[in-house]
């Protein structure tokens, strides 16, 4: 990940390229929501199911390639290779940061 990355971001990131689903659920504050597959999941609980199975579901790679926007909320395209429906796929995802 050669881009300037909030920290936050660059630590989901790589979170998100682990099997390590308590990780990930650990960069989201208590009351975040994650859309993926046309579903909400809010808060810190549902996203780490939400993580948990998606990784027993899929096996999969996300590789940012670009930001933009604001330092507090930065919009980020990935590159997403993996064993899933449509691979490999550019993802947008929409952070909002919070102290």
């Amino acid at each position: 990940m050669a881009l300037n990355l909030p920290p936050a971001v660059y630590e989901y990131f790589s979170a998100a390229n682990t099997n390590d689903a308590d990780r990930i659920a650990a960069c989201f504050a208590t009351d975040a929501k994650v859309n993926d597959e046309k579903r909400d999941f809010v808060g810190r609980d549902e996203i780490l199911r939400w993580a948990s199975d998606s990784r027993k579901k899929y096996s999969f790679q996300s590789e940012p390639f670009e930001v933009e926007g604001p330092s507090q909320a930065p919009v980020v395209r990935a590159h997403v290779t993996g064993d899933f429906p449509g691979n490999p796929v550019d993802l947008t995802y929409r952070f909002t940061l919070v102290k």
